[in-house]
């Protein structure tokens, strides 16, 4: 009833709901409940692309067996596997944030990349990461600009969803050749400007010289693993 725990067959509704790509207010309409309700349903048990009714449902007799409880006891500790999945995405995402990506696009990143097809529109990030929409859309626009996701338009729901693919890291390696590119351009300029035999633009001649260096790598590291694939296409 509204209001109520979930059952089995609510949870089942969830699932059945996803699958056909409703968002989490028509799904709420369909079992009679507050939008939150599913959200928090959906969020707590794995995400969108990974929510399982049966699963959801033991999980959520076991977390009830774990409050009435005093101690936790083997029966009702967490699942190995589901630790070990949460402690992949907290490393994940700390990884991404050392490399210089802001903590909520680095989590926005973790979120796309471990979902079964790579994508989630806003609102689903919103619900996920429990942030807003302002600053989801931050996120997204610099890990776009970023080349690290890429957006399209779901036909079906006519919103704009974020998806990562085996390319990523491709397009990413692109994105910061071309700024190496550019930052080993502008100190050229330096050495013109202050002349080579000066100290400055000694330095900025050795910077340049080592920037183009290692922007060219990483162009051909992109084309050997381009044809990688080629290969291995050609070969399936």
């Amino acid at each position: 009833m509204p209001g109520g725990r979930l059952t089995e067959e609510d949870r089942q509704q969830i699932a059945d709901g996803l699958a056909e790509g409703l968002g989490y207010a028509e799904i709420a309409r369909r079992l009679d409940r507050p939008t939150s309700t599913v959200s928090r349903e959906v969020t707590r048990n794995g995400g969108p692309s990974r929510y399982h009714p049966g699963r959801a449902h033991k999980a959520t007799e076991q977390r009830a067996r774990r409050r009435r409880s005093p101690s936790t006891t083997a029966e009702t500790a967490p699942a190995a596997g589901d630790v070990a999945v949460h402690e992949f995405l907290t490393q994940f995402t700390a990884i991404c944030v050392k490399t210089g990506i802001p903590r909520t696009a680095a989590a926005v990143l973790t979120c796309l990349y471990t979902t079964d097809n790579g994508s989630n529109t806003a609102a689903e990030l919103t619900q996920r990461l429990q942030v807003s929409p302002a600053t989801i859309s931050s996120a997204v626009r610099l890990l776009e600009e970023q080349g690290l996701i890429h957006r399209e338009r779901d036909a079906r729901s006519r919103r704009d969803r974020y998806f990562v693919d085996e390319n990523i890291w491709v397009r990413a390696t692109l994105v910061s050749a071309q700024q190496i590119f550019d930052l080993a351009e502008l100190t050229r300029r330096g050495v013109d400007l202050f002349g080579s035999t000066t100290p400055v633009g000694a330095r900025a001649q050795h910077t340049s010289e080592f920037l183009g260096l290692v922007g060219r790598d990483m162009l051909e590291s992109a084309e050997r693993w381009r044809k990688v694939l080629a290969q291995q296409e050609t070969r399936a």
